[in-house]
């Protein structure tokens, strides 16, 4: 899988993340206006969580020494 590729692999995972939580705390049919502060800091420490995850995975697999430390400065930064 390319840099590219992985980006946009790794970007719908932390929107499934999001959407996992928000189905999970229920009230789907209000608008997104009324999300509280703590609300959106929820969604976004799913979002970051899924994206250590898959970087830390990607990590170990990416195939090119270039990719592997721009992974690592992300990661540990």
């Amino acid at each position: 899988m390319s840099p590219d590729e992985w980006q946009a692999h790794v970007t719908t995972e932390a929107a499934l993340a999001m959407g996992r939580w928000l189905e999970a705390r229920g009230r789907l049919d209000r608008p997104i206006a009324s999300l509280t502060r703590r609300d959106l800091e929820c969604m976004a420490s799913n979002a970051i969580s899924r994206f250590i995850v898959r970087s830390s995975e990607r990590r170990t697999a990416a195939p090119d020494k270039e990719e592997r430390d721009t992974l690592d400065l992300l990661l540990m930064g």
